[in-house]
This record gives structure tokens, sequence and C-alpha cells, in this order.
């Protein structure tokens, strides 16, 4: 048999096609790790504790407690099927939510609501972080048009050069922009901030902010608070069973993708088809349970391979980024549930197809063997016929090419790869593929015995900022009354730390910005007040 026709062969034997999403996973290029008979071994290995995973995932739909080290529930799955929902209030609360953003979304779009000059909104500035930003970015990039209701721009960082390349994009039409902050605590200092410097060029404007602000946040919360104390034009809800990184279909993603006009009962009803998918007690049939069973067989139940995402289209190209959220948050943890010493997790990264052809590619096909692919593969082209480029052929057909070629390089060198196939970037498909990662993280993480939906490493990096910034705040208060330069070891002992790495490096930051003054440069700088 030619090597083509037992390639077909092996597509044949493992595809998985889901006619209700149109969507096809084609794991058969995992052979390329030991060969069939290994895959196969594997898969049957899996079967138990994917039964297991399956059992898990039903009683987390039910409304067990699947977040033991927060004693909480998880209900992103609610959110798309709000009958789900372990109790009247919390089907109420969902469905309320969505009906909400309607009519929010309907009052802007006809101009019922203004800004505070009587300006009907053009224009959308959304404030998050992590997967209060990730999410809304992608449906944003994926299924924006030329004529959206409002143009959407984000603070995503608390990089103040970044805001002032947004705000001054902004700067015409300020007074015809809305502004959505998203913040579950109201405690993020990153987001914090952005709302801050967003409400302080509205006040530079002559705008009253409140007018134009909107909050996304729990309740109760301080975000929540200020915004009902300050009278900001809408509230909307984030709750304590839904984290950041599947937040999409919550208020979070669902309000900014309105408010763009995108169709959000159509991401709904794919993410939803896509949860009716997945529950299939079969792992063979189930792609969410077979992404998560080839995920195990590459990186053998530690991680041991990277997880490199290729979407063969522009309107994906942040999927990868998304996906680096939703997995590593995920399933970067170090104990599992019975506290053992396991440090768990998938590495991904990737960009879109064809550029990575000219970027690390040629890494993927002859460097360290250490990853699988997975190519994102797009079946129609565009919206309208596409004109040829060269006889027979479209610009479309090339990509679709690039793609088919670099699949069958990697495979040449043994490289292992899935392929998952749509077959348009559609509201629809953006649910289905939100849904479908999402289960497949969470079934995963059973396999290998982790709680998925908790993050006390992110927890553990806000906890170091927050005493460097206590360490700056000394460093402020030590220069207040002090001429006299000093170097790195004096001002240390003088504020009581023997870190002096980081005391040298927040000095060089403050004397960089103009708040303190620095003769010299490298370990023998010497500092004092500006």
């Amino acid at each position: 048999m030619s090597e083509h026709r037992a390639a077909w062969t092996r597509h044949q034997k493992y595809l998985c096609v889901v006619d209700a999403l149109g969507l096809e996973l084609d794991p058969s290029r995992m052979t390329a790790l030991g060969g069939e008979a290994a895959f196969d071994a594997a898969l049957r290995e899996l079967e138990a504790p994917m039964r297991a995973a399956f059992e898990a995932m039903d009683a987390l739909e039910k409304g067990a407690e699947a977040n033991p080290d927060e004693k909480r529930m998880v209900g992103h799955y609610w959110l798309r099927d709000a009958a789900r929902a372990p109790s009247p209030a919390l089907r109420s609360a969902i469905e309320n939510t969505v009906a909400r953003i309607e009519a929010f979304t309907w009052d802007v779009h006809d101009g019922q609501l203004v800004g505070s000059n009587g300006a009907k909104f053009t224009d959308l500035l959304v404030i998050g972080i992590g997967g209060s930003a990730l999410g809304p970015q992608l449906v944003s990039r994926a299924l924006g048009r030329a004529d959206d209701k409002l143009v959407v721009s984000f603070f995503d960082n608390t990089d103040p050069d970044g805001m002032d390349l947004v705000l001054a994009r902004l700067a015409p039409r300020l007074a015809s922009t809305l502004v959505v902050v998203v913040s579950k605590s109201g405690g993020t200092k990153e987001t914090r901030n952005g709302m801050l410097e967003a409400r302080w060029a509205f006040e530079r404007a002559g705008l009253a902010f409140a007018k134009h602000f909107v909050a996304v946040t729990g309740e109760g919360s301080a975000l929540d608070q200020t915004a009902e104390k300050e009278g900001w034009i809408a509230r909307f809800p984030m709750w304590d069973w839904v984290g950041g990184r599947t937040s999409e279909l919550s208020a979070v993603g669902l309000l900014p993708a309105a408010l763009q006009g995108i169709d959000i009962r159509a991401i709904l009803e794919g993410a939803h088809d896509a949860d009716v998918a997945t529950r299939v007690h079969d792992l063979r049939k189930n792609p969410a349970a077979l992404l998560a069973a080839c995920w195990h067989f590459a990186g053998e139940g530690k991680g041991k391979r990277d997880m490199v995402i290729l979407p063969y289209k522009d309107r994906l190209e942040l999927f990868s980024r998304y996906l680096q959220q939703l997995v590593m948050e995920s399933l970067g943890k170090e104990r599992d549930l019975k506290g053992r010493l396991v440090n768990q997790g998938i590495a991904v990264y990737g960009n879109k197809g064809s550029t990575d052809q000219h970027a690390y590619v040629q890494q993927l096909r002859e460097g360290v063997p250490n990853f699988f692919a997975t190519f994102l593969e797009v079946l129609r082209d565009r919206d309208g016929a596409s004109k040829e480029v060269d006889p027979g052929a479209t610009s479309g057909d090339y990509l679709f090419g690039f793609l088919l070629g670099t699949r069958s390089a990697l495979s040449e060198k043994g490289r292992p790869s899935l392929t998952l196939t749509i077959e348009e970037v559609s509201p629809r498909t953006v649910g289905v593929l939100i849904a479908l990662f999402e289960r497949a993280v969470g079934l995963y993480a059973s396999l290998v015995g982790i709680n998925a939906y908790h993050q006390p490493g992110v927890e553990a990096g806000k906890k170091a900022a927050g005493e460097v910034l206590a360490l700056q705040a000394k460093i402020l208060a030590h220069f207040a009354h002090k001429p006299a330069a000093e170097n790195t070891e004096t001002i240390a002992t003088a504020i009581g730390t023997d870190d002096l790495e980081t005391t040298h490096k927040l000095c060089a930051h403050l004397a960089a910005n103009g708040r303190l003054a620095r003769e010299g440069r490298g370990p023998s700088a010497k500092f004092k007040k500006a």
C-alpha cells in the first residue's frame, strides 16, 4: 500500500465527524508517535479514566463542588443552557442578564442612550485583563465587520504607553465612546489603572465620564460600589462560579460582542450545540474527549510536548493567545487533587498560517521534536466569489494549499499533528470552538487528577507585585527629604531590605520616569531626589 493510501486509511479510521456542528477532528497524524499500535493502545488505556472524567463532568454540570480549593461550583456550561443551572434563581439570573444585554445594546444602537454631550455612541473601549480581555478580543477579531455598530478598542494591560496609543486614536471621538470596565472583584490593579486612565482622559476633554462608563463585575464588589456611587449608566453581573478564562459567554464577552453588532444568540447556540455533542460518553465519538486523549497521549499525561496552535485564517489569529490562557492557567498546576507534587501543564503557543511558514515551522519540521501541532482548517475562503490569482487558483486556494503542505511536511519528519476542520468562521462556529476547548480542558484535568478551575500561581504573582510596590513607596518616602545621592546598598539599608536587585531596578525605573535623578549606570549608579 502506498503511503498516500495508508494515510487515507488512517484518516478514515480515526476521523471524528460531528454533523450537528459542521466539525471534523482528524487525529490520524498523531500516530507519528510510535505508530498506530501505540496510539490504539493509548486510547484503549484511556477509556476507563475517560469514563470517570465523563461522570465528573456530568456532576459538575449538575452543580457539584468542582473547585474544591475555593469551595465553588463551576457553571460556565449553564451560560448557554440556563435550564441546566441547579436552581431557579441561577437560571433566572442567566436569562435575565442576556435579556438586559440585548435591551441595553438596542438602546445604544438606536440612540436612546447617548454620551454626556448627547452624541450617539460610535466607539467602544473595553478595559480588562486576562480572560476579561482575551475572550472579547478573540470574538471581536473573529467576527468584526467593516459596518460594525461600534468600533472596539481595548485596554488589556497597565502599560501607560499602550493606553496613550489607544486614547490618541479615540481622542477625536471620545465624546461618542462607551467604556466597559470588566473586573470580578473590582480590585484587579491593571483594570483599575486602566479605568482611572480612561476617566482622566474624559475629564481632560470636559466630559462627564459616568455617562459613558459601564461595569461588568461581581455584586457588591469595589467596582460595583464605585459604579453605583458615581452613577455609571449600567452594571452587569459576574458570578463567582464563572472563572475569567471561561467567562466569554457571560456578560464579560456577550456585552462587548453585542455592542459591536455580533449575533450573541448564535454564539450561545453554537456553544450549546457543542456541549450537547461533547456530553457523549464515547471517547472516539466525542471531539472534546478525543482532543483530551490526544493531549494525554502526546505528552504522556505529563505535558511533555507543547501544543502548537496553527489556525489558517486571519480572523482566528488570536485563538492561540486565547487557548494559551485557557489551557495553561487551567492545567498548569503544582499539585493534584490529592495534594501530591505533580507539576502538570501543557505549554501553548502559535500564530496564524501561513505566517508561520515564514517563522517557526522551520524548527517544527527539523528542530527539537517537543511538540504536537493543531491545524485549524476553515473550508470557506470568504463571503462571495474569489478571482483567480493564477490559472485555476485563488488566494484562498494558496492558503489552503499551504496548510496541507505544511501538515505533510511535518508528517514526513514524524512530527504529530491534529487537524480540526470547520466550514466557516461565524458566530455559531466561534461558539462551538469556545465550548469544545473548554470541555477538552475539563476532561483532561480529570484524566490527570488536577483542579482546572483555580489559579493560585496567578494570585502569588499579584502578591509579589504588591510587595514590590510597597518597597517602591519606601524608596520614595526615603528620598522625600534627602537631597544627597546614594548608591543601591545605602538605599536598601535605609529602607530595611536586603533585596538589592529589586531596590536597584525600582530606583532605575523611577529615574527613567523623572521621579528620581540618576548619576551613572549599572550597579555603581547613585540616585537622588529629582
